[in-house]
């Protein structure tokens, strides 16, 4: 039904959202831009976050639609933390939660709070979310969870995740830990899928495509300066990549398309379920990988079901 040129548009065409509740990571460009843009205009109400409360108010004033903006360094646990109160503080139940904001290869080791920041911010700060918001997720009736990866998960460190090197201090490579984090994510979802099947949540992965969009803002050598000449994106359409509104077509068909409902622990790819890697059915891998994300976020997960009210000049600074 829709393929590799499908856009965003064209496969929510003819939806009513009009009710749902959907929560949207990095809204202020690229893919979660266009997301939010699409979803608000059939009908849904956004929970619009990005990296400062500022991002997110002028991503929701170039838009149509009912939006609420919200702060949220995923590279920072108490920031995610207390999103997720503000979120809770709302008293309105979670129909989607679509993961979408991430850092990509980023040419130098950066750590923080123990983690190389790929992995802090792409998998960490997400698996944080998801579970701060699980009771919202299960009061609403057959909520979804999107979480993107990429195919880059498929070129992971050996083992596909290095317990003994999350802080790269035994050695970095970009597009690797990149791979790796990618990897997280996709791991995220098979094991959220069983955790929370029974109580009608679904959850699905996909890989959007190969878009040139701000998260290619952090690359360095040849590759980042060819990713930053003019008429870039038109090159790789040409090549086989897609442009910003169909990289955010799976994204989504997955989230809302009446065609997927009960549908849940997949890996899409031009809105088609497609293969993962060896390491991306791994369900051992997932479970270890589940055990130790509960056990390093174990500070903030005990603290799930308080609601400490936080103000909007702490979310901005957070």
């Amino acid at each position: 039904m829709f393929n590799h040129r499908s856009t965003a548009e064209e496969v929510t065409e003819g939806l009513d959202l009009t009710g749902l509740n959907i929560v949207i990571t990095g809204v202020n460009s690229g893919l979660g831009f266009e997301t939010m843009r699409v979803l608000a205009k059939r009908g849904a109400h956004i929970i619009a976050l990005a990296r400062n409360l500022e991002k997110a108010k002028a991503a929701c004033a170039q838009i149509e639609g009912e939006t609420t903006p919200l702060a949220c360094e995923l590279s920072d646990m108490e920031s995610v933390a207390n999103c997720a109160l503000n979120i809770q503080d709302l008293n309105i139940n979670i129909d989607r939660l679509i993961c979408n904001a991430g850092v990509m290869a980023l040419p130098e080791l950066s750590v923080k709070s123990g983690l190389e920041m790929q992995f802090l911010c792409n998998h960490m700060g997400h698996f944080l979310l998801i579970n701060l918001l699980t009771k919202q997720l299960i009061d609403a009736n057959q909520a979804r969870v999107v979480i993107l990866s990429s195919m880059a998960h498929r070129y992971s460190v050996k083992g596909g995740i290095d317990f003994s090197n999350l802080d790269g201090k035994h050695g970095y490579n970009d597009w690797k830990f990149y791979g790796q984090a990618k990897l997280a994510n996709l791991l995220c979802a098979v094991t959220m899928h069983d955790k929370l099947i029974d109580s009608g949540v679904m959850v699905n992965s996909l890989h959007p495509g190969v878009i040139n969009t701000n998260l290619g803002r952090n690359l360095g050598g040849v590759l980042g300066k060819v990713m930053s000449l003019p008429g870039i994106s038109r090159i790789m359409q040409w090549g086989g990549g897609k442009s910003i509104a169909q990289g955010a077509a799976t994204t989504c068909y997955v989230s809302t398309h009446p065609s997927l409902k009960g549908v849940s622990g997949k890996y899409f790819s031009d809105c088609h379920v497609a293969r993962t890697s060896r390491h991306g059915q791994d369900e051992a891998l997932a479970e270890k990988l589940w055990r130790y994300s509960n056990e390093y976020l174990a500070e903030y997960l005990s603290k799930k079901t308080s609601n400490t009210k936080v103000s909007d000049r702490e979310l901005t600074q957070a």
